[in-house]
This record gives C-alpha cells, sequence and structure tokens, in this order.
C-alpha cells in the first residue's frame, strides 16, 4: 500500500472535505491521484497556498507539499 498524505491541511482544503490521507495499491495510483488533486486545489482554492507533489525518499508515501504563494 501507498500513501498519499497533505503535508498541512489549510482552510480550504478542510471546507473542500479534502481528505489528510488517502491509501493507494501501487505508487503510480497514488502519484496519478496526488497530481490530479495537487492540480485542483492550485486552480480552484484561494490561491494563497500553491501545493505541489512529492514522492517520500520512502517507497510507501507520496506528500502533496503546501507552501504560501
Amino acid at each position: 500500500m501507498v500513501t498519499v498524505k497533505m503535508a498541512k491541511m489549510c482552510g480550504c482544503a478542510k471546507r473542500a472535505n479534502i481528505k489528510e490521507s488517502q491509501s493507494f495499491e501501487s505508487m503510480e495510483d497514488a502519484i496519478k491521484e496526488a497530481q490530479a488533486l495537487a492540480e485542483e486545489m492550485n486552480e480552484t482554492f484561494c490561491k494563497k497556498h500553491n501545493f505541489s507533489v512529492v514522492q517520500n525518499s520512502s517507497e510507501e508515501l507520496v506528500v502533496i507539499e503546501v507552501n504560501l504563494n
């Protein structure tokens, strides 16, 4: 199992009921979902933060990083 985890839950993510973590069967599925989620959040949220996908050194974790714009 591979976990996609939000590094930090901003207010927009909480209001949108984004899950803090999700599990996937493969790394490919996890990265694909994380990239789609980060892109959606970058396009639809308040623009106060920027979201990017980082594959952790662990083979079992993908993190969606949150940075201030």
